[in-house]
């Protein structure tokens, strides 16, 4: 069986230095099988078989398990013949858990995945985003505008929703819960559906862009509703705004 991962390759190199492409990433990883250094007495790789898979050092000493794309990027790190399992990568995580993985180790684009990671990867969510707070009613808040918003952020959630046509516009503020308190960046999504989606996938850009210390809020804005949607849309030009050109640009009008 030889795995043919030419996208996952071409986007992990692309989530490597670009945080927009991470959502793919993690949705092409999860659909994906791979290359596991190690060997089974079982022909059949599922999350209860026993397996023995090799376990590399990392120059801190800390133990991790190697997994691999390709059987061409394999071969890059170990040039010599090695038993390999090729299985799901949700099998893999599944029978790891705990554990620390490396996709592609010693490659110029790979990812770890430490156990925490791992674990929000086979959650519900299924994403790696490790913390995400979703607003949803309209509590009494306070909500400025941002001035300047992080370049970053801004530039790599504009790309985030150039892959999803559903967004209509994303608009940032600030947003405390009292006139005291600390300032959180909040941001306001209108999308025509799948707007959970989307949440999910930006605010895993927005964490991946900004420092450990700084803390985000996602919630979804919706035309004609009072309070946080009507302040976005009343008060805040957005950063982010959907093009129509590119889906009209097909339409043939014919005059009568």
């Amino acid at each position: 069986m030889k795995l043919i991962n030419d996208r996952l390759e071409a986007v992990l190199a692309l989530a490597a230095t670009e945080p927009a492409h991470r959502p793919e990433f993690f949705q092409l990883l999860m659909a994906s099988s791979v290359l596991v250094p190690g060997k089974s007495e079982q022909t059949i790789i599922d999350a209860n078989a026993t397996v023995d898979l090799q376990h590399w050092k990392k120059e801190n000493g800390e133990s991790v398990i190697p997994f691999f794309t390709s059987e061409a990027l394999m071969s890059q790190v170990m040039p010599d013949e090695q038993p390999y399992l090729i299985m799901p990568v949700r099998t893999l995580f599944a029978l790891t858990q705990g554990a620390t993985l490396f996709l592609n180790p010693e490659l110029p684009a790979g990812k770890e995945f430490p156990a925490r990671e791992i674990a929000n990867l086979l959650g519900e969510e299924g994403n790696a985003l490790t913390q995400l707070s979703v607003l949803e009613g309209n509590d009494s808040l306070l909500l400025s505008e941002v001035p300047a918003p992080p370049p970053q952020m801004v530039d790599s959630l504009t790309q985030l929703f150039a892959k999803h046509k559903q967004v209509r516009r994303a608009f940032v503020a600030s947003i405390k819960e009292s006139r005291d308190g600390p300032a959180n960046l909040l941001i306001g999504i209108e999308a025509d559906h799948d707007v959970d989606t989307v949440i999910n996938a930006a605010g895993q850009v927005a964490a991946d862009t900004l420092s450990d210390d700084e803390l985000i809020d996602l919630c979804e804005v919706k035309e004609g509703e009072p309070g946080i949607s009507h302040f976005f849309i009343a008060h805040i030009t957005p950063f982010y705004e959907r093009r129509w050109g590119s889906f009209l640009r097909d339409i043939k009008v014919k005059m009568i």
